[in-house]
């Protein structure tokens, strides 16, 4: 059922943004869209992922959550199709805590980011809002930043007059993920479960050396504090117009 929201959320663009939501749990499916249409977003419901896949198929959507044990067609498969019909489709995979094997399987077949089940309505309005937020597309590989660009396929770092940096994996990939969701403050423990497979027997306090070290190595070319430090919430790499305001004492 199709439901339509009283705010237009894209108003350069002139369309309300369209969610599909692929949920076989109805009570979470139903909170879901009810709290989503809330906060302006048109909403399209699937229980099942046939009935997603003609969903997905005929219909545009700005970005699909997608759960992964779905009856009918898994939610796997269903991502395999997505991906094969639409490079550019933006995916927020919902996954339960045990699942971490199907995850990284999902992020693999290119989901663009996960959210594990129970969450915060408030932390899936931002990771939505944040994806939304980028202008994605698989062949765009370079995100830019300060003095810097980033290539996601080469994984590779280079700064001013091309010099590259010297980052570890770990490194790049708490790199990677801030300047994926730029703007958004990210825990330690977001970043563990992203870079680190959400792995119980690793602290946050290597966190943070990892990202001591980064901005150690980012501080080289750039006199800016490219990555924020959020007391007691995490670390964020400000967009230009949050920087703007900041120097502004806004």
């Amino acid at each position: 059922m199709f439901k339509k929201a009283a705010v237009l959320l894209n108003a350069e663009k002139g369309y309300f943004m369209k969610l599909l939501i692929v949920e076989d749990e109805s009570d979470l499916r139903d909170a879901l869209c009810a709290g989503l249409a809330k906060k302006g977003f048109l909403t399209d419901e699937a229980s099942d992922g046939n009935e997603a896949c003609e969903l997905a198929f005929v219909n545009k959507y700005d970005l699909i959550l997608l759960d992964l044990n779905l009856p009918g067609m898994d939610g796997l498969d269903l991502l395999k199709k997505i991906r094969e019909n639409d490079l550019q489709q933006k995916v927020l995979i919902l996954s339960a805590r045990s699942n971490y094997e199907q995850r990284i399987a999902g992020l693999d077949m290119g989901a663009n980011d996960y959210l594990v089940k129970p969450f915060d309505f408030g932390e899936l309005e931002a990771r939505i809002r944040s994806l939304l937020r980028r202008e994605f597309t698989q062949n765009n590989t370079i995100l830019c930043f300060d003095c810097f660009h980033l290539d996601t396929q080469k994984h590779i770092v280079y700064a001013k007059q091309d010099e590259l940096l010297s980052l570890t994996p770990k490194e790049f990939s708490i790199l990677e993920y801030l300047l994926l969701n730029r703007g958004r403050v990210i825990s330690s423990e977001e970043l563990i479960e992203h870079v680190w497979g959400g792995e119980d027997s690793f602290f946050s306090n290597a966190v943070k050396v990892h990202v001591s070290g980064l901005r150690k190595k980012l501080g080289v070319f750039s006199d800016k504090e490219v990555i924020m430090n959020v007391r007691g919430a995490g670390y964020c790499i400000q967009t230009q117009e949050q920087y703007s305001a900041s120097q502004r004492g806004e």
